[in-house]
């Protein structure tokens, strides 16, 4: 190559969907400070000197602002991708930044409301960096979008374990300053790739899930690196070195999909340089109807002309699953209301059990160290779940027309499987619930954006993948605060009085034994069992959808394949 090749190749690279790919993964690895809460909410309680009632009123909010993404997708149907990006990244540091200001001591105690209001902000940028790299993502690769979606919140599922290993070789044992690296660490990597996530021209290639299942097996890689990293440091001490150089082995790690990305790119320029016409490239474009029908404002279905009607008027006359539904024809189908019962159901049941596992472990007698153990064991589960429902789903679906939704059912009965080693635990039993309910968490997600990608196309998916979590924090709520923190407090308040002492003799209300979870857990179970049967509802209703072919029209016309076909070969060697 000389020198000028060289600068087109790295503008072609720079621009390229894979290394936006790779870029992705960064931004997802940094962003699931969400799920640390159970390792940092001790440093919360004991500071301010919060009940359980108030601490899971803190969790709500960090629930409502993680799920509630509605703002994110709808600023990004008007706005380009680097403002998204952008407005995510400051939002993530003003809101861990004054969390963290607030438990060192360095400003005034704030109120409740305060605190609810800083950690919901902060939330909230998660939802801005998954709007900004899945969304586009899943927009560049439409028929790979269960395994894209799989491997992009398995990151985010890793992003618990990766941020602890850096934060025990950046600042030890101190987990107030998680609360630092968590404000200021995601919001620099996304403001890095900012200008390089953008929407792409899909370029055909044959080998396409084969690569995935490259970025898959390095991910499995690092997740196992994490979780020996995760049992190693229980069982032998580690010094500060040994603690930087674990950090180095994973960021090293998080770098190895780089060389994919550069292989695919040098293939995807190589073919752009073939003697034929425009190979390489074939933009995903809506069917001419629809452009006709947005351009002018008619469209010709079936040999009639029909002019188009307000979005009001065709509420509850949605098109075919499959087909682009407007947001508000999204809304209230009746797919999308058993969605939201079986999502309030499934993830707020396990938003609730992630939440209080700190205090879980706390009640049970376990030591410190162990509960980090815990939330460990969460995020790396969390992470083979992601990737598991996402590639195994995508394998069903292709081989054997299996729902996604009846996966859906088999994952929340899994989860019930959890929460009830919680309610009747055993000795090491909080582990082994640990790893179900990290996996069950981590497989619900991608499972729930695929499904409404698929029923309900990819035109206003922003917007409707972020209606999609609505009913997470409404189930946190009531799940959480309403039910577990009320009946946690209540015993707490038992065995205060059975000691001698009122709530004004102790600054923490804490309880201990298993007692203390055992109702809460048991209501959990229940709850996500009936969550179960719902999904299996939604699975026979579109048992006849999941039968046929529904990435057929994100594929080429059969009179362009004959044409691109030499490319294609090309691309797939």
């Amino acid at each position: 190559m000389g020198n000028d090749e060289t600068v087109r190749f790295l503008i072609h690279f720079f621009n390229g969907r894979w290394f936006m790919v790779f870029a992705s993964f960064l931004i997802m690895a940094c962003a699931g400070a969400t799920y640390l809460f159970g390792t940092y909410s001790k440093d919360i309680k004991s500071t301010l000197g919060y009940d359980q009632t108030t601490l899971n009123l803190l969790g709500f909010f960090k629930d409502l602002g993680a799920n509630v993404g509605v703002l994110s997708g709808l600023i990004a149907e008007v706005t380009p991708t680097w403002f998204v990006l952008t407005i995510g990244s400051a939002m993530n540091f003003v809101g861990y930044f004054m969390i963290w200001l607030t438990v060192t001591g360095k400003v005034a105690k704030p109120k409740v409301w305060q605190m609810c209001l800083y950690i919901c902000i902060g939330a909230n940028s998660q939802n801005f960096a998954n709007t900004g790299a899945l969304v586009t993502c899943v927009k560049n690769f439409p028929e790979s979008r269960g395994v894209m979606l799989g491997l992009l919140k398995g990151y985010v599922g890793l992003s618990g374990a990766i941020l602890t290993q850096l934060y025990f070789a950046i600042y030890g044992h101190d987990s107030k300053s998680l609360i630092l690296l968590i404000a200021w660490l995601p919001a620099a990597v996304s403001l890095v790739f900012v200008y390089l996530i953008r929407e792409k021209k899909v370029v055909r290639q044959r080998n396409e899930l084969s690569v995935f299942y490259q970025f898959l097996y390095i991910s499995i890689f690092l997740a196992l690196f994490l979780m020996a990293m995760n049992i190693a440091e229980k069982q032998v001490h580690f010094s500060k070195a040994a603690y930087a150089a674990s950090a180095t082995i994973c960021c090293v790690l998080l770098f190895v999909p780089l060389t994919v990305s550069v292989k695919q790119e040098i293939e995807v320029w190589n073919m752009k340089k073939l003697p034929i016409e425009e190979p390489s490239e074939v933009k995903v474009e809506k069917p001419k109807k629809e452009l006709d029908l947005v351009q002018d404002k008619t469209a010709k279905v079936d040999g009639e002309e029909k002019e188009t009607k307000s979005c009001f008027l065709t509420v509850f006359s949605p098109p075919p699953r499959g087909e682009d539904y407007t947001i508000l024809q999204a809304l209230l189908s009746t797919d999308m209301i058993i969605l939201f019962v079986a999502t309030f159901c499934g993830l707020g049941s396990s938003l609730t059990a992630v939440d209080n596992l700190g205090q879980i472990g706390e009640s049970l007698g376990y030591p410190n160290h162990t509960v980090s153990s815990f939330v460990s064991l969460v995020s790396i589960w969390n992470y083979f779940g992601r990737v598991f429902s996402g590639f195994v789903s995508e394998y069903l679906l292709a081989k054997y027309k299996l729902p996604r939704p009846l996966m859906m059912t088999l994952v929340l009965l899994l989860s019930c499987a959890g929460h009830l080693l919680i309610a009747f635990p055993v000795p090491g039993s909080v582990y082994i619930a640990s790893i179900l309910m990290g996996f069950s968490f981590g497989a619900q997600l991608p499972l729930l954006f695929a499904i409404i990608s698929e029923l309900f196309g990819l035109k206003y998916y922003s917007t409707l993948f972020n209606c999609g979590q609505l009913a997470s924090p409404l189930g946190s709520y009531i799940l959480n605060v309403r039910v577990t923190g009320m009946l946690y407090d209540r015993e707490a308040l038992k065995q205060l009085t059975a000691r001698g002492l009122t709530r004004k003799d102790v600054k923490d209300l804490t309880c201990l034994g298993s007692q203390c979870y055992k109702l809460p857990f048991v209501i959990l179970a229940a709850v996500t069992f009936f969550g179960a049967l719902v999904s299996l509802g939604l699975a026979i209703r579109t048992r006849e959808f999941y039968k046929g072919d529904i990435y057929k029209k994100f594929r080429e016309s059969p009179e362009s394949e004959s044409d691109s076909r030499k490319a294609v070969e090309f691309v797939g060697k």
